[in-house]
């Protein structure tokens, strides 16, 4: 027996994706989708998306912290603990940035419960789908033991019951960042690196023979000495994230928000709740499961944050990526709307893949603190409010088109022009 929602599931019209869409919203009113935009996701959509039943959610973007003060920096906690506590939140968490993909993973307790809740059968307990909604894994075996190992920690974990639930949707970063990467490993990081250790050290050796006979060689001598050593940088950082993968066993998955189960979309809880609940069944599976370290850090209170201000420079001193700073609640109203749902704060390292090799010399970074964010955080906050309520509509047991315009949503938004860097 089909419910309401399932209906006519199998038949999806275009015409409730195309052209301007004006979509309400619980938490920001209604979010405007233009027509150049809709047309942009129906391609992704059309041609790449995994089966449309799953496709519940999709995550939103985020955006930075705001520029710097900090000498020499571009990113840094300061920044981001005052973007909170001007929007009035008293608390936040800081959580380790993990450089993977993201990952949407909806996991049943059987494919009875598949066929009950998402209408589909025969594709086993569940899938795991990337941020625009295509299907991780191309091998349907791995996908299957991936699963596996979700489901089997969350039974011995006890939380199907607890949550009265035989599903999940869980959001989460996969590693290596590789995995989904490689292309542009191939094709952008691993041919400028190449092509500068094969030339700068030619340079520096001409430089320093010439300077041994001509001193006023010396000043171009210590430039090329510069890029040299920030280029060495520049291919250490990236490769930190890379790692060959083989098997199941080679994977890391970072679960950080307990999105949904039957009946609840878990927003009304705070980010601690969510940490220390997937916590719990990484624990249970911590080779594959990555339980993400975290802190909570009370903004009133100076040495509290300078602690985690000194945690997050070890954490990037040691290779990194940086951290994620988000109020507690998991939706923070701010002076006039909401405020971001998170912002990313990012080491000088890990910057260097997203900038180039030689974005930390003076010129290169005073040009990138002229960099404008409203876009980006505009789209963070539309985004974010189109997710929610796709999952709010969703456990209501809404039709799936009804679902599908605030996930069709999200990824049009993603076609607006925005600095792809930040």
């Amino acid at each position: 027996m089909l419910t309401a929602q399932q209906r006519y599931d199998d038949l999806l019209d275009i015409d409730d994706v195309l052209g301007k869409r004006i979509i309400s919203t619980r938490l920001h009113r209604t979010v405007t989708v233009r027509e150049e935009n809709a047309i942009a996701a129906l391609e992704v959509m059309s041609r790449f998306a995994a089966n449309p039943k799953w496709l519940i959610y999709l995550p939103p973007t985020m955006s930075p912290s705001e520029t710097a003060q900090k000498e020499g920096y571009l990113e840094y906690p300061t920044e981001a603990f005052a973007y909170y506590r001007h929007e009035g939140a008293g608390a936040v968490v800081c959580e380790q940035k993990h450089m993977g993909s993201r990952a949407v993973v909806i996991v049943c307790r059987n494919e009875g419960a598949a066929k009950k809740h998402f209408g589909v059968v025969g594709e086993g307990i569940g899938i795991c789908y990337t941020r625009t909604g295509r299907r991780f894994f191309n091998d349907t075996a791995l996908e299957c033991a991936f699963l596996a190992r979700v489901h089997n920690a969350i039974s011995a974990d006890g939380l199907w019951d607890e949550l009265a639930s035989d599903w999940l949707c869980l959001d989460c970063e996969l590693m290596p960042w590789s995995v989904k990467a490689q292309e542009l490993l191939r094709q952008q990081y691993a041919p400028a690196g190449a092509a500068a250790r094969a030339a700068l050290p030619q340079a520096v050796s001409l430089l320093r023979a010439g300077a041994a006979i001509n001193s006023e060689l010396s000043g171009l001598l210590e430039e090329h000495e510069d890029r040299l050593d920030l280029t060495q940088r520049y291919v250490d950082a990236y490769r930190r994230y890379c790692w060959p993968v083989k098997s199941l066993d080679d994977l890391r998955l970072a679960p950080f928000h307990l999105l949904a189960s039957e009946g609840r979309v878990h927003v009304d809880k705070d980010h601690a709740w969510h940490m220390e609940t997937l916590g719990r069944i990484c624990r249970i599976d911590a080779q594959f499961l990555l339980a993400t370290p975290w802190r909570k850090v009370d903004l009133s209170d100076a040495a509290n944050e300078a602690d985690a201000t000194a945690w997050w420079e070890s954490l990037t001193e040691s290779g990194g990526e940086g951290m994620v700073v988000k109020p507690l609640s998991f939706v923070q109203k701010g002076r006039r709307d909401l405020a971001q749902p998170a912002v990313k704060c990012r080491g000088r390292e890990y910057l260097r893949i997203i900038y180039g090799p030689e974005y930390t010399r003076g010129e290169h970074l005073t040009r990138l603190r002229q960099r404008a964010l409203g876009g980006k955080r505009s789209l963070a906050i539309r985004e974010f409010a189109l997710g929610v309520e796709s999952l709010e509509r969703f456990v209501r047991k809404e039709p799936l088109r009804r679902v599908h315009e605030c996930v069709f949503g999200v990824l049009a938004l993603e076609s607006e022009p925005v600095d792809p860097r930040l």
